[in-house]
């Protein structure tokens, strides 16, 4: 059997510890992997390199991003290229494709395997909200990253009385500010499931200075929205790929909450850092136990399927209850992170 991998989207911890689990999975039945470069851009061209059961593909493990590279590819020109991709996979003799990716990615190995392709898809996203999956490799990975700033920003903040904005990638879902800023101990969390209401945000601010504290830490999701009719923000743009662009959130709030409570405040962006670096073992883990259980998948030639992270057993879902929703911050979580704020 001849096994096919891509990693496509945004890179994230945890990438390359898959791609070696499914070389040396296959290997171990017989089966030859080769993998497609720079995502679904390097499928469409017909950008292959044969990956082996090697030293090389041992000491990947611990590296962040991906070997084969990865990148976003517009929805017009992906469903356009449907039968040069398949016939690409013909010619060089694929009988399985596993697809290494987040929402997008997923969504793109279900129009595949709808159109004959025979598919497995394999969730990675640090942002964790994938449906179907308790979580996603990455995710833990960046939280550790937020959260080690989040600490180092404690002593600054309380050495020069400031209030600290920390922003944090969650476009959608707020599932990264809320796990970085409980473990960091913050003293206000935005996300965007819960529009924020800024004179709230200042109330509590100004609560922790009356009952003698000097510094407050306020994590932000990039994608956090003020409540209607509380705070103007300019309309976002849109990039080539139809996605919303994210990011200054931060500094608004800044803005906003050092003109009402005459306040020193600064914000900090931590961006594309929280892609970066090796990922943690609990990441490494579950990105092995992905691509062990994507390629056996795959052997047994159950196609249209997803693993997923389900208690602490790695089960198949089908492409259709791992797409088409956004898996948020439900309620309990939420109100649970209330009591600890202010």
């Amino acid at each position: 059997m001849r096994i096919a991998t891509l990693t496509s989207g945004g890179d994230c911890p945890g990438l390359n510890a898959v791609i070696r689990a499914v070389v040396r999975t296959a290997a171990g039945h017989g089966a030859t992997v080769v993998g497609y470069e720079d995502g679904w851009q390097g499928l469409v061209e017909d950008r292959r390199v044969q990956l082996y059961d090697d030293e090389d593909i041992d000491r990947i493990l611990t590296r962040g991003g991906t070997v084969l590279g990865t990148g976003r590819m517009p929805v017009d020109e992906f469903t356009g290229a449907v039968d040069r991709v398949k016939a690409n996979l013909s010619d060089a003799g694929i009988d399985a494709l596993v697809v290494i990716g987040g929402e997008g990615t997923l969504k793109g190995g279900r129009f595949l395997h709808m159109h004959g392709v025979p598919v497995v898809g394999v969730p990675k996203t640090i942002d964790n909200d994938v449906n179907a999956t308790d979580y996603t490799f990455g995710f833990d990975s960046a939280v550790a990253v937020a959260t080690d700033a989040i600490d180092r920003l404690h002593t600054t903040a309380e050495s020069h009385d400031r209030v600290m904005i920390v922003e944090v990638m969650g476009r959608h879902v707020g599932w990264i500010a809320l796990h970085a800023g409980m473990a960091g101990g913050a003293h206000d969390i935005l996300i965007p499931e819960h529009p924020f209401d800024i004179e709230d945000v200042c109330t509590r601010m100004a609560r922790r200075f009356q009952m003698g504290e000097k510094y407050g830490i306020i994590v932000v999701a990039e994608g956090a929205v003020p409540a209607e009719g509380t705070l103007e923000m300019a309309e976002r743009e849109v990039d080539q790929y139809g996605h919303e662009k994210f990011g200054n959130i931060g500094a608004l709030i800044a803005h906003e909450i050092q003109n009402r409570l005459d306040a020193d405040v600064r914000s900090t962006v931590l961006g594309h850092v929280q892609r970066g670096g090796t990922p943690t073992a609990f990441d490494r883990v579950l990105a092995t136990r992905y691509g062990v259980h994507a390629t056996k998948a795959a052997l047994r030639g159950e196609f249209g399927t997803v693993v997923a992270l389900r208690g602490e057993a790695v089960s198949l879902v089908s492409f259709d209850d791992a797409v088409g929703s956004l898996k948020v911050v439900p309620d309990h979580r939420w109100e649970s992170a209330l009591s600890l704020l202010g």
